[in-house]
């Protein structure tokens, strides 16, 4: 979506961008189409088993996601200013085609950086070792 928002010079999908974040960090993909469209159309279709991921590192991958997208829309929206925010949705294009290409996720390395330093508490990490209590929807 960011690709073509950009090449399309779209400046309004900037906040159809931003929701699907936003909704993925609140919700999982239950209230993002985009969620919705990968969970439920393309992953089914694809020729490999999906392999599952520790939630939390995920989510605040999406966070990441949110701030670099609600940037990018008040750049556009509400500054007018589309070439910044075309090059802030470039930088989202880029972590999705490391992620996607090469699984890897930039805002779960930080993650892991980031509990290393303690700043993400040690209870979390519990959650992370041990990725089948996220799968049964136990906390």
């Amino acid at each position: 979506m960011s690709l073509a928002t950009i090449a399309l010079d779209l400046p309004w999908m900037t906040a159809v961008i931003a929701y699907g974040f936003v909704a993925r960090v609140l919700t999982g993909p239950t209230m993002s189409p985009l969620g919705q469209l990968v969970t439920r159309v393309i992953t089914p279709r694809l020729p490999f088993a999906s392999k599952p991921v520790p939630g939390p590192p995920k989510r605040f991958a999406q966070g990441i996601g949110v701030v670099f997208s609600l940037t990018a829309a008040v750049l556009a929206l509400g500054f007018g200013d589309t070439q910044a925010a075309y090059i802030v949705l470039a930088l989202l294009v880029v972590a999705a085609t490391l992620e996607s290409v090469f699984a890897l996720c930039l805002g779960c390395k930080a993650f892991a950086v980031l509990m290393r330093l303690g700043v993400i508490p040690e209870e979390v990490c519990e959650r992370c070792n041990n990725i089948g209590m996220g799968l049964r929807g136990t906390p």
